[in-house]
């Protein structure tokens, strides 16, 4: 199991349709995610690919682990502010999604996972 790359599309029929409800966060899958918004240039987001795609098969019963191109996807990156990469958007299935910046070890991401999206 890999992370999921993500177009604008998909992303607006997978995770949440901003575009016609731009007031209410409203996610749209079954199980709780991670949206990784890098680029393939970007260093930190080289580091932490390994590390996504280790969690990915790990979890990969309990979540879904999402990545979109910041400059394929300009548009929707700008959409939820990102201004530096990685960001890396960890959305629990009730509630508002959380926003990091930056590269985070192995264990800090285990941690989010626990505690922000499976709230273990």
């Amino acid at each position: 199991m890999k992370p999921i790359e993500l177009t604008k599309s998909e992303f607006l029929a997978k995770v949440a349709n901003y575009e016609n409800d731009p007031t209410e966060w409203k996610y749209l899958g079954d199980k709780p995610a991670i949206v990784d918004f890098y680029a393939t240039w970007c260093g930190p987001c080289r580091t932490i690919t390994p590390i996504l795609e280790e969690l990915a098969e790990e979890y990969k019963e309990q979540i879904y682990i999402y990545k979109v191109d910041t400059d394929k996807e300009q548009g929707l990156a700008a959409a939820f502010g990102v201004q530096s990469i990685p960001t890396l958007l960890f959305i629990p299935m009730e509630g508002a999604p959380q926003l990091a910046r930056g590269a985070m070890p192995k264990q800090e991401f285990k941690n989010a996972i626990e505690n922000v999206l499976l709230k273990k």
